[in-house]
């Protein structure tokens, strides 16, 4: 190995390398510290994005109150309304979506002024994995197309009609069956469906500030926990599941029916405490919900959709499940897929691809800063015993996606069986607390963020959380 290749390969340095430190965590974590300066660097840049990201919705306020001083001047002087560049930068700054990615470029930069170009850029191309980031923008796209969301409604909509498709009964619907779909075709995917359905059924009828954090928390939460009946769908579970040996017979007997219960009983008890509210918004007729036709349709009326094209829709989900570990497969699969849809135009409602996008910005950006934690994480989970570790684990993945965490304590040694079972438990407890504790949190919020003024309030996302947590923290531990 030459030398300019070994300085290539210096960031972050590999967890192996660090030697083994007499005394506790702290002395770990200072001789690591010591040995390698840019971890204080790497994790203070991180620690600002989660301070930028917490401040999104005060940043998009303020680019509001810009704007309107901006047009009030341009009015004073006779002068028609235009868009201030001022306000412009400060709504660009206020997409939660993009605050990771703009701090990647910072850590881009400090990262290139301590060890030198090769080094970012080996970090950024060759270190990383975006193989996640993309699953999620390919999967998301095509989780919300107009025939994959209506056989979804068409299933929902059975169980709906049990509780006589009232508002109240398709709201039970949806959080309760829905996240359960992450088992099986991913949790963006059921994440995306569910978010859909809400703004359809739900969001549309205008219910109060607080039933919208508590739904939107719910939903956070239950599509976390919803993803533990099975070993091959979670990424949090992906991460542990062969290190680990476990399959989906182990999933269902520990955690599954603990998640199936945690959902029901979370998601009564929010009914319970908003049933007046429900009452009112059953006397309420939604928005009419007209899908806007595809761009290369022959017409704007839309067609009804044949059942082999929804076939071949489920087709190209399941191909992009399956090969989820496989971008080469997934996205040459998407890019049919687009052709697909083009042929079809006239079934089709119009693709939105920017908020995919968006997500998977996010997501890149996040996987980034994540790669650079290890050196801290990694000991601080290893020096926990069962019942802190659990509670660690849930507070970590607050502020880190949760198969990160899962992933650094595969590297953790001599872990026992309750203390990996620990682990993912606060994992996946904690995906609902922040929008960057789980990968699918951020398609939610993006897919919802207009019913809450275009910003969510971190406060009010981490309260609503906060119930169905306690709950499931509860069923999980008993």
């Amino acid at each position: 190995m030459t030398e300019a290749t070994g300085a290539i390969a210096a960031l972050p340095r590999a967890l192996a390398d660090y030697p083994d430190v007499v005394g506790g965590l702290m002395q770990t974590l200072a001789a690591r510290m010591s040995l390698e300066p840019f971890n204080i660097i790497a994790t203070a840049i991180f620690v600002l994005a989660i301070v930028h990201t917490f401040a999104a919705a005060a940043v998009t306020s303020a680019a509001h109150s810009v704007q309107h001083r901006h047009d009030e001047a341009l009015r004073r002087q006779g002068q028609p309304s235009s868009p201030s560049v001022v306000a412009e930068l400060l709504h660009l700054f206020g997409e939660v979506e993009v605050v990771f990615g703009l701090w990647a470029l910072v850590l881009l930069g400090a990262m290139t002024s301590y060890a030198g170009w090769e080094t970012a850029r080996h970090y950024l191309n060759d270190t990383v994995n975006y193989t996640e980031p993309l699953f999620v923008v390919v999967i998301m796209a095509i989780a919300a197309t107009r025939p994959i969301i209506a056989l979804a409604e068409s299933g929902l909509r059975r169980v709906a009609s049990i509780g006589r498709g009232t508002p109240a009964a398709w709201w039970i619907a949806i959080l309760m069956v829905g996240p359960l779909l992450g088992s099986l075709i991913t949790e963006p995917a059921a994440m995306t469906i569910c978010a859909l359905l809400l703004a359809r059924q739900f969001y549309d009828l205008q219910p109060g500030a607080r039933l919208k954090y508590a739904t939107l928390g719910l939903l956070f939460v239950n599509v976390s926990i919803g993803g533990t009946l099975t070993h091959f769908a979670a990424p949090p579970v992906l991460m542990v599941a062969r290190p680990w040996g476990w399959d989906t017979a182990f999933m269902l007997g520990h955690f599954g029916w603990r998640a199936i219960t945690a959902i029901a009983i979370s998601t009564t008890l929010y009914y319970l405490a908003f049933r007046s509210e429900f009452g009112t918004l059953a006397q309420r007729s939604p928005a009419a919900d007209v899908d806007q036709p595809d761009e290369d349709a022959p017409n704007t009326a839309l067609q009804p959709i044949p059942a082999w094209i929804t076939v071949v829709h489920v087709g190209f989900m399941l191909w992009t499940v399956v090969n989820a570990h496989y971008p080469a497969l997934f996205v040459g699969g998407f890019l049919f897929f687009l052709g697909f849809t083009r042929a079809t135009a006239a079934c089709q409602s119009r693709m939105e691809l920017r908020t995919p996008l968006l997500v998977g910005f996010f997501l890149g950006g996040l996987v980034i800063h994540g790669g650079m934690q290890g050196w801290w994480i990694a000991p601080l989970l290893a020096s926990l015993s069962e019942f802190p570790l659990f509670l660690g684990a849930t507070i970590l993945t607050a502020f880190n996606d949760n198969a990160l965490i899962t992933y650094l304590a595969t590297l953790a040694p001599n872990l026992g069986e309750t203390a990996k079972i620990a682990v993912l438990e606060g994992a996946v407890l904690g995906g609902g607390l922040t929008v960057i504790a789980n990968a699918p949190n951020p398609a939610g919020q993006a897919l919802l963020s207009r019913f809450f003024d275009g910003a969510v309030s971190p406060v009010g996302l981490f309260l609503g959380a906060l119930v169905p947590t306690v709950v499931t923290g509860i069923v999980f531990r008993l």
